[in-house]
């Protein structure tokens, strides 16, 4: 008797854990398309178009290698509709004596896995994602007797063990972290090039009708779809990258532009986290770039710190504080999402570019997420448990394990510092400074205070006042509590009646 071999929406990848070893004359392979895994929350329409077209995509390329494959589609009558009841099905209905799997991306889908044993009465292996360059335990063990457990560290020993940019065991150009030099705002005179797109094919269009049916109630926008499915057209995805934007994404990562979404990123996360790329060939393809034709050093670096840095660390940190990871609320934050995180339709010109752009894109690069939707989330004090079902439900490269992380660590500092050293909080200065989204705004952001007042500027000061017994301690934060601490009294008492009233309207949906 065979096994089955389940694979999952993100492990796209022929060398998964769960198909190693396969026979392909006795074992089957199963994909499928459940309800439960659809509509936990209710994803963007174009992550749930691009992950079923990508599925089916796969199950073809299996087929063609000779695997043994059972595909449920969503509409199938014998639809079991959870990952559990296909499994169940799909044992019994091709006499498989096991089920043999790769550690899955979300806590809750594991706590499903490991009840599977005793519910069909046959062997569950759980294999671990070795797609991953550090495993669960390896983070664990980094991670274990330190008091802070910032990423920086975590990455310089990613790069140790990778060889990754070091020469003679020291980092290239002798620093680790090239940051300091990734924070120009983008000039006039520079054009951003074209991101990759491409047609979608019958596969692809008929995954669209679906999902127009089926999941009608979805947020987001199904027109314009034009990501890759495939392994092959994700490839293209990163080499148009490098070959076209690389060598300025250092300097212009950070910045924003009114009408410009995809700028100069690589636009790869959606591949990486749902296995179409994996992070060591990206990472040794973009080096290879570094060393063969000099792409710029604060380039590649900036690009595989996000690679091998940020994106093991989330991982990593996620498996080591579930379950109770997702609980955390450090600064009491309780105010309701506003329904304009829907819609787009507020009069603060940045927040409306971000939020539009992800309700047609399903994407939004690192700083639209963090300075922006997240900094707002954040000084208005916005309920963690809202917020991370938003940034869930509304990314295409979302997963919890990467999701929760960046929001509750980095997005709202709900694990009191954790994952970072400071709340990411900001007036509109910096977002002035980042975008060009300020000179079409509704508010001034040269203004402090008043009805036209940028509401960034009054509710950043809001948010230190009344957090400053849980932050006035933060060694990072003393400066700019000792600056709140020399205000003239009335300066920031206008600033404070300003915040309250600017609360009350958000909690009661008014329009800001």
């Amino acid at each position: 008797m065979g096994a089955l071999r389940l694979v999952l929406a993100d492990q796209l990848t022929l060398n998964v854990a769960a198909l190693q070893g396969i026979d392909v004359s006795t074992d089957v392979v199963l994909l499928a398309e459940v309800h439960s895994e659809a509509s936990y929350v209710k994803h963007h329409k174009k992550k749930i178009i691009f992950l079923f077209s990508a599925m089916r995509h796969f199950a073809h390329a299996l087929r063609d290698k000779g695997y043994q494959v059972h595909y449920t589609q969503y509409t199938d009558d014998d639809n079991q509709g959870s990952l559990g009841g296909e499994v169940a099905k799909r044992l019994t209905q091709y006499d498989l004596s096991e089920v043999i799997c790769t550690h899955p991306g979300e806590y809750r889908v594991l706590a499903d896995m490991q009840t599977w044993t005793k519910q069909l009465d046959c062997p569950v292996t759980i294999r671990d994602d070795d797609r991953f360059i550090a495993q669960i335990e390896d983070f664990a063990k980094w991670a274990d007797g330190k008091k802070q457990l910032r990423m920086e560290f975590f990455y310089r020993e990613m790069r140790k063990k990778l060889s990754c940019l070091m020469q003679d065991g020291q980092p290239e150009g002798g620093k680790w972290n090239y940051d300091a030099q990734n924070r120009k705002s983008l000039p006039k005179h520079i054009d951003v090039p074209q991101h990759t797109q491409f047609a979608p094919d019958t596969i692809t269009q008929a995954v669209i009708a679906l999902v127009e049916k089926e999941f009608a109630d979805h947020f987001g926008d199904s027109d314009n779809f034009h990501y890759a499915t495939t392994r092959a057209d994700a490839l293209r995805v990163l080499d148009v990258f490098i070959e076209e934007r690389l060598a300025l994404f250092g300097d212009y990562q950070d910045a924003m532009a009114e009408g410009q979404p995809w700028m100069f990123h690589s636009h790869i996360g959606l591949y990486l986290n749902s296995g179409l790329l994996t992070p060591l060939e990206v990472t040794q393809k973009v080096e290879q770039v570094f060393y063969a034709q000099g792409a710029p050093l604060n380039a590649v670096e900036g690009f595989i710190r996000q690679v091998i840095g940020w994106r093991e660390y989330v991982r990593g940190l996620y498996w080591y504080k579930m379950p109770g990871y997702e609980q955390e609320n450090f600064l009491e934050a309780q105010l309701a999402l506003p329904e304009f995180f829907w819609t787009g339709k507020t009069k603060m010109n940045c927040l409306s570019q971000c939020i539009t752009e992800t309700k047609e894109n399903a994407y939004a690069h690192h700083i639209q997420r963090l300075m922006v939707l997240g900094n707002f989330a954040l000084i208005a004090g916005l309920t963690p448990e809202e917020v991370n079902e938003w940034y869930l439900i509304v990314y295409a490269d979302a997963y919890e394990w990467v999701e929760l992380p960046n929001v509750s660590g980095m997005v709202l500092f709900a694990d009191g510092g954790v994952l970072a050293s400071k709340p990411y909080a900001a007036s509109g200065a910096y977002i002035n400074k980042m975008s060009n989204y300020c000179k079409s705004c509704h508010y001034s952001v040269k203004e402090k205070t008043g009805q036209t007042a940028c509401p960034f500027n009054y509710l950043y000061w809001h948010f230190l006042h009344r957090n400053q017994a849980l932050l006035r301690s933060n060694h990072r934060m003393g400066m700019i509590y000792n600056t709140m601490g020399k205000m003239a009294p009335d300066k920031l008492a206008d600033m404070l009646a300003d915040g309250d009233t600017f609360l009350l309207k958000l909690a009661g949906n008014e329009d800001v």
